[in-house]
């Protein structure tokens, strides 16, 4: 028999569509402007992913849960459960879940031997469990909140549940995974301080885990930065009427200050005629714009999203841009997102990835099998999609 402990943070990822740039500390505040938790949903499509391999493969190899009760992980096992499970709930949360509720349970099980922990959240939920487990205990991450760049979560959620299954079939080997943080008070002020908090063990398959954010040194890339600049400035001014819907980081920074707008370096902004029009905007901003101006897919005025992808993770949708909703890439059109970088970055990223949480919308991306890529001024490269 195998023990697996999962957790749920149900409010990790919830800032990201409403602008928060994270949830840490800005819970009520994301409520208050109409967030909706997403992280319970997401384990379950692990969960399921599993269970519908139990059946597909006829496995019977049995597997003791430890959860807490509830939306922190009782509620997803029980209602995916096949007959080979057992569930036990070893840790009860009150009506608001902490950090320490957490911390709590990990610790409960690793006491109790757990062969593996599992969490949905983000990078603040990796640290929490990685404090409460210690770097022996074997971990890995399903993907919920806004940033993630620790490098111990799946691709994306279904992912997480075949990840589940090799380990539970014995066919996944373990290596280590960093452990990385954000200062989300800072961040949403604009400031980019990311550090590296520990380096845990996880299950190791470079396909399916995302790697850690890879940091290209500002100096090397200043004249392809310069270049895509002058190529997106030509573009505008092509395109007055046509709305940009400009994605957060330093690229994308550098695209505002060369069009001489005051960009939002961590957050979304919206630019047309080369003025900017909405600043550092949530979802429902820029549905709200877009409707305002009859832009989009089918709509007077075409619009377009331009994001830039993570270095080494390769993620241009679903990181540190939920905003960027699948509402906003339909209405905005697959075909209208410009994907930007550099050429260092781009040739450390082994394939470009998206996890917007829609799924039939990720497999529509990948069924496209690669996107053109700006890596200067009027250069693409052509860039597969995992």
């Amino acid at each position: 028999m195998i023990r697996i402990g999962l957790i749920v943070n149900p409010v990790a990822g919830m800032g990201g569509k409403v602008g928060l740039k994270g949830t840490d500390g800005v819970v009520d505040e994301a409520r208050k402007r109409g967030a909706t938790e997403r992280a319970e949903g997401r384990a379950d499509i692990a969960i399921k992913r599993l269970a519908e391999a139990y059946t597909r493969h006829r496995t019977d190899i049995e597997v003791h849960w430890l959860t807490p009760s509830g939306s922190m992980g009782e509620d997803v096992l029980m209602q995916d459960q096949v007959p080979q499970w057992t569930i036990e709930v070893i840790a009860d949360h009150g009506e608001i879940t902490t950090a320490a509720d957490t911390r709590d349970f990990v610790k409960k099980a690793v006491e109790m031997g757990v062969d593996l922990l599992v969490f949905c959240g983000g990078d603040g939920t990796a640290r929490d469990v990685f404090s409460a487990a210690g770097p022996e205990q074997t971990m890995f991450g399903i993907p919920s909140g806004v940033k993630m760049h620790s490098g111990i979560f799946a691709i994306d959620p279904r992912t997480g549940g075949e990840l589940l299954e090799f380990f539970i079939r014995g066919e996944m080997t373990t290596g280590e995974g960093e452990i990385m943080d954000l200062d989300e008070e800072r961040y949403r002020k604009g400031e980019w301080n990311i550090a590296l908090f520990g380096i845990a063990r996880t299950l190791y398959e470079p396909s399916f885990i995302q790697m850690g954010k890879f940091m290209v040194e500002e100096a090397t890339v200043e004249d392809y930065i310069n270049e895509i600049v002058e190529h997106m400035e030509e573009e505008m001014e092509e395109e007055p009427g046509s709305i940009y819907i400009l994605g957060p980081g330093g690229t994308l920074e550098s695209i505002g200050k060369g069009i001489d707008i005051d960009k939002t370096h961590l957050g979304v902004d919206i630019v047309m005629g080369g003025e900017l029009i909405a600043k550092d905007c949530s979802e429902r901003i820029i549905l709200s714009e877009l409707e305002k101006l009859d832009a989009g897919k089918g709509h007077e005025r075409t619009a377009y999203i331009v994001v830039s992808p993570i270095g080494g993770q390769g993620f241009f949708l679903g990181r540190g841009n939920l905003q960027i909703s699948p509402a906003v890439v339909r209405r905005v059109g697959m075909e209208n997102i410009m994907v930007v970088s550099v050429p260092q970055k781009l040739e450390r990223t082994k394939v470009l990835r998206v996890d917007t949480g829609d799924q039939g919308l990720d497999e529509e991306f990948r069924a496209k099998g690669s996107i053109k890529v700006l890596m200067g001024y009027r250069t693409f490269q052509m860039k597969k999609l995992g």
